[in-house]
């Protein structure tokens, strides 16, 4: 009787874990939504600038429009990435709680990138994408900085040098704990 009743605990308390499918599927529509709009954003920007090449702009009128078109790339790349963000995270979430993707380990054309083995490489990947959201935000920012002062000048010459300095860290994290990782397992 005890078996039986433990038996029937671990299948549930194992089954449990496919709870885990709705976030998946509510990260997939939500990256598809990103994808999506990031590409409308994409296709309104290439139709905004067929008025750049009007030869009847001024220089005035052409530095706003090359200065729009720039903060909309910033944006798009933006929705790109968080898209990604979202779609890794639900790869990521099935491969570790659902099952492996057979598909991503037989193609030789797909990347390890979507292959997650443990919750470190899940958050590693997340953070990569998530750096390099907050560095497209930086730069987005760092176009329309105004700047009325040379400490506002040193400031953003700061920023530049910290984000300079986190891609450092990340990488150098990545590349260390790599060769710890195989020094200690032996290869």
């Amino acid at each position: 009787m005890r078996n039986c009743i433990e038996y029937w605990f671990e299948r549930g308390l194992w089954s449990s874990r496919l709870v885990v499918l709705v976030a998946v599927l509510a990260s997939l529509a939500t990256a598809f939504a990103v994808f999506y709009l990031a590409t409308v954003d994409a296709w309104f920007l290439v139709v905004e600038l067929t008025e750049y090449a009007d030869p009847d702009l001024n220089d005035g009128a052409r530095r706003a429009i090359r200065s729009q078109v720039i903060a909309h790339v910033v944006e798009v790349i933006d929705g790109y990435l968080l898209a990604t963000v979202l779609l890794i995270f639900a790869l990521g979430l099935y491969e570790l709680f659902i099952s492996a993707l057979d598909e991503a380990r037989k193609s030789d054309a797909f990347s390890k990138v979507l292959v997650i083995s443990n919750l470190d490489d899940l958050k590693s990947r997340l953070g990569k994408v998530i750096l390099m959201i907050l560095i497209v935000k930086f730069f987005e920012h760092g176009i329309k900085m105004k700047f009325e002062h040379p400490l506002d000048l040193l400031a953003f010459a700061g920023g530049i040098a910290l984000v300079g300095f986190a891609l450092f860290l990340s990488h150098s994290a990545i590349y260390h704990f790599g060769h710890r990782h195989k020094d200690i397992s032996g290869n």
